[in-house]
């Protein structure tokens, strides 16, 4: 792994961990154990460490959350698709967390958050007409946009919503599967009779992954 891959890595897991406005450069190459000089070679600030995670982070939502081809199975496309969000959503928690006050400070990568944005939520909707399309869900084109806002809502603003009600603000790897629940009852409203059985096998296995990720008492 180059060092250039070694400080976004560091900086996701310390930006994670302590919040990214607590966390400075010094912190990131003192974890690391190179000089600010080091660090400061491949990136001006930490604002452009943040611009290059928000490239991975698009990256991943490009490839991993595509509408679904012509002959790929519903169930299996939206298996996959929660999959990925989970990963996603744990992975950057810090990016949802403190998303207003990223932005406000760099204006370069709010421009680029809301054209992507826009983009997202064509691809989200395109996601929802594929399932319904597949037989999952009956959905109107007009509720099938309203959906595709009310997922990324929910995603946008489960982790912080879990943290501002716990007194540590930390976050779990259970909280993020009950995150993928709440995803998963927006879908089951639409339901059609005949994916109700596929659908509620989804909600078992991210119920059991909750249960197997909280922590021992």
């Amino acid at each position: 792994m180059s060092t250039k891959d070694k400080i976004i890595k560091t900086s996701i897991m310390l930006f994670n961990q302590h919040g990214e406005r607590a966390i400075t450069t010094n912190h990131i190459a003192s974890h690391m154990g190179i000089s600010p000089g080091n660090l400061y070679y491949h990136f001006k600030n930490k604002e452009d460490i943040i611009r290059h995670i928000f490239a991975l982070y698009s990256q991943h939502l490009h490839t991993q959350f595509v509408p679904m081809a012509k002959h790929d199975e519903a169930f299996t496309h939206l298996t996959g698709y929660l999959d990925a969000l989970f990963e996603l959503m744990w992975r950057f928690h810090f990016f949802y967390d403190n998303l207003g006050d990223i932005l406000s400070r760099d204006e370069v990568l709010k421009k680029d958050y809301i054209e992507f944005q826009a983009a997202l939520l064509s691809q989200v909707r395109e996601l929802v007409i594929g399932l319904r399309e597949g037989g999952m869900i009956t959905i109107d084109d007009e509720d099938a946009i309203e959906l595709a806002h009310m997922l990324k809502i929910t995603v946008s603003f489960w982790t912080p919503y879990i943290k501002a009600r716990r007194l540590s603000g930390e976050l779990m790897q259970q909280d993020i599967y009950n995150g993928i629940l709440k995803v998963l009852a927006l879908f089951k409203a639409f339901a059609t009779e005949q994916s109700i059985p596929q659908i509620n096998l989804l909600r078992e296995k991210y119920s059991a992954l909750a249960a197997q990720a909280e922590p021992a008492s």
